[in-house]
């Protein structure tokens, strides 16, 4: 079974709401799909959004790079030698790791339907379902304790909350107001999206300590580059400190995970580079005894469907962030995972069980 040919398309879908971060607003999904067709003729569906400031990748460097750089590395290549494939994806190019995770997905998936399983029973079964939490962006406190009351009336028991982007006495009195209207059964989460400076983060999360607020974890409060910081900022406050944007590759995992940097990481596709370099970091996060969350950009279910079958088959994976899809309208795509509220369940079809993708815009080919 070799790669006969890989085609990209631009998919644009507009979100229900503004999504609005201390890093950005996003007001529709914008992603490169790609389709890889198998000398057999199967298919496997590979995605990358443009995500400019967090990965560096834009929607023109993710199909340059697949259209010029990845694919006709790959093309014609035995998929069963997938070892050497995965290699080839990391080592051709420097960087954009969002177009590797795409062409990395679309290999995944095709292996898995050659096996006849879904995805995350190729990658080892540990679960057949998980539940994902629901983000509440930045807006007034108003909008958002009234999101976060409407997630809650909807069955979801998690909120992951943004903060980061105000003055933190403002990210309070938001957290106060949300605990107040969800009660204390709902589980909070909080990312600052790097927002925060080293002392002004650990005096906000001592504040919400002594608060009583019953924040499970806060994700990224300091700057990517600043393992230090974060470290300090680890040390300083008993609320689990969240490493993401610090973490990339497995060599930034393994350093954040020797200096005890963080309590626990977040693994992103976009960021590894796709699932063959994102097992290797849950993998060493296992082994130092550091429990991992997979989330995701504003990804359509295409993406999601991949990270969430890799999420489920790992043990150490045990914190799930997979509602972009509830964010937009996915009808155009056949297939996947499905949702029921909080929960996302897998089917029986191999791989990803994508079906098909209504695209509306022109593809390129390399084959």
């Amino acid at each position: 079974m070799q790669i006969q040919n890989i085609e990209v398309m631009r998919k644009y879908t507009p979100l229900i709401k503004p999504f609005k971060t201390a890093l950005r607003t996003v007001t529709q999904s914008e992603s490169i799909l790609v389709r890889m067709t198998a000398s057999d003729g199967r298919i496997g569906w590979g995605e990358a959004p443009a995500t400019v400031v967090i990965t560096g990748d834009s929607l023109d460097s993710i199909e340059s790079a697949v259209l010029h750089t990845l694919g006709p590395a790959i093309q014609g290549r035995s998929l069963l030698a997938y070892e050497q494939l995965l290699q080839t994806i990391h080592t051709v190019m420097v960087g954009s790791s969002s177009a590797k995770a795409a062409v990395d997905m679309a290999i995944y998936d095709l292996l898995a339907q050659y096996s006849g399983m879904p995805l995350y029973q190729f990658l080892g079964g540990y679960r057949d379902r998980i539940e994902t939490d629901f983000t509440v962006s930045v807006g007034t406190m108003a909008e958002m304790a009234d999101d976060a009351e409407r997630c809650v009336a909807e069955g979801f028991n998690v909120l992951k909350i943004k903060v980061g982007k105000d003055p933190i006495e403002e990210d309070i009195a938001r957290i106060q107001e949300i605990r107040n209207r969800v009660g204390n059964q709902v589980g909070i989460r909080l990312d600052a999206n790097q927002g925060w400076q080293v002392k002004e983060a650990i005096r906000c999360i001592r504040k919400l300590e002594d608060l009583n607020l019953n924040i499970e974890l806060v994700e990224q409060p300091v700057r990517a580059s600043d393992l230090t910081g974060l470290k300090t900022v680890t040390d300083a406050v008993d609320t689990l400190i969240m490493a993401d944007e610090s973490v990339f590759t497995p060599s930034q995992a393994l350093e954040v995970l020797q200096h005890r940097a963080a309590d626990l990481i977040n693994i992103k596709l976009m960021k590894a580079g796709g699932i063959y370099k994102a097992q290797m970091i849950n993998q060493l996060a296992e082994e130092y005894g550091v429990e991992c969350m997979v989330g995701s950009m504003i990804e359509s279910k295409v993406a999601v469907t991949a990270a969430a079958h890799f999420a489920a088959s790992k043990k150490n994976i045990t914190r799930f962030d997979f509602d972009a899809p509830l964010m937009m309208d996915c009808r155009d795509i056949n297939g996947g995972v499905v949702y029921d509220g909080r929960v996302i369940r897998f089917t029986d079809a191999a791989g990803l069980g994508i079906h098909d993708v209504h695209i509306q815009e022109g593809m390129g080919v390399t084959g």
